[in-house]
């Protein structure tokens, strides 16, 4: 509310803040300074020291680098010294995923291969614009934090120190301190972070039994396949738009010439559509993706008709289980299977693309998958996708709410 930039504000109150009694006299105590000083002014030759001295440090990703336009920096740095990059859910892709400085998502929602590294190896975390929010940090979990080194660079002061204390604290332009830190790390010969305990991770990441991963049985294998085709018939210039994001979170590699928009947690069932169609009309030229549930999708399918009535080429895929997954999911885990209200009949959705004038394609096996992605016009075309998936089947991380 009070920060250097006008625009909207998104207030996240923890659930178990929302839960105390607040005694309303505390009000009136409450001082708004007029102008809020910077108070982090850490000199960019302590991080400097700090990755010299470091044997295995990570970097932590977030949206402020691509909102400061420090994508391809990260990047280099990444690659010129052999540190490791994780990056939040909406920070997807600011270093290509699936290459070998990768760590993927860290998230509550992701396969939590980030979060075991992060605990078992690393020694030094640098944060780039990353706000190690509830699903960030694993509702906040103190073993990623611990006996480790923490840097923080953020352009916005009052992030800084917001969640956890930094043993140095830079706010400033990420891209202009990071392309600062290069040079002084370059002008002293820094050699090369080693690589061993990364590849032995690689080598070593286990199934699903690991603490912080999430499971991946077989009943989801046409939804990873389908996001293998998507990175590798996509690498670059796409569009996507996802209401779902746990399934994304886990099994898309986004590339660094991507554009992925989650729904940054705020559950607003529906919007990829509508946002698909209004960055397809920014960006003409790139292929957009509409990723939702069927239960989000319901809410806003008349939108298709607007990508008809003004021929904006656009892929809806709609994951067809027909239950609100998140719901379920909470259901089964902390309700004995006690199911409420979530569970819904879906229309014929091959009938409703022919009333839109669309294309429809249903995916049930791999055989369909591929007819899709070898004859579907992915890039001019309006196609309904729709994805097969048990009610049954959904990541069994504990969302603890």
């Amino acid at each position: 509310l009070l920060g250097p930039e006008p625009g909207p504000v998104l207030l996240s109150i923890p659930y178990n803040v929302q839960k105390e009694s607040v005694d309303e006299n505390v009000l009136e105590q409450i001082h708004f300074p007029s102008q809020t000083a910077l108070r982090h002014t850490s000199p960019t030759t302590d991080l400097v020291a700090l990755l010299r001295a470091a044997q295995h440090p990570v970097i932590i990703a977030g949206h402020g680098c691509i909102q400061t336009g420090a994508r391809e920096i990260v990047a280099a740095f990444s690659k010129r010294f052999n540190i490791p990059v994780t990056t939040s859910l909406k920070a997807k892709g600011v270093v290509a995923e699936g290459t070998a400085l990768s760590l993927g998502c860290l998230g509550v929602t992701s396969n939590g291969d980030a979060y075991r590294y992060l605990v078992d190896h690393a020694d030094l975390l640098v944060f780039l614009g990353a706000g190690f929010n509830e699903r960030t940090s694993y509702l906040w979990n103190a073993k990623l934090l611990a006996n480790k080194k923490i840097a923080q660079v953020d352009r916005d002061d009052a992030q800084i120190g917001r969640v956890f204390q930094p043993d140095v604290a830079i706010c400033g332009d990420i891209l202009a301190v990071m392309e600062n830190v290069f040079l002084s790390l370059e002008a002293d010969a820094m050699a090369p972070k080693s690589l061993d305990r990364l590849e032995d991770h690689q080598a070593a990441i286990a199934p699903s039994s690991n603490e912080g991963r999430t499971e991946q049985p077989e009943a989801f294998r046409l939804i990873q396949l389908f996001f293998g085709e998507l990175a590798q018939r996509f690498p670059h210039n796409a569009l996507v738009f996802d209401d779902n994001i746990v399934f994304a979170q886990s099994y898309f590699d986004v590339s660094d010439r991507n554009h992925y928009f989650p729904n940054s947690g705020i559950s607003s069932l529906g919007h990829a559509l509508p946002a698909a169609i209004g960055a397809r009309c920014f960006s003409p030229d790139s292929p957009t993706f509409a990723i939702l549930g069927d239960g989000g999708f319901q809410m806003c399918c008349m939108e298709m008709m607007t990508a008809v009535n003004y021929g904006i080429p656009l892929n809806v895929v709609v994951i067809n289980n027909g239950t609100l997954s998140l719901i379920r999911k909470n259901q089964f885990q902390l309700y004995g299977e006690r199911y409420i209200d979530c569970d819904f009949v879906n229309p014929d959705f091959s009938l409703l693309a022919q009333s839109f004038g669309v294309q429809h394609y249903r995916i049930e096996t791999e055989a369909a998958l591929n007819i899709l992605f070898d004859h579907a016009d992915l890039t001019g075309g309006i196609n309904l996708i729709e994805i097969l998936l048990d009610k049954h089947a959904f990541p069994r991380y504990l969302s603890a709410r």
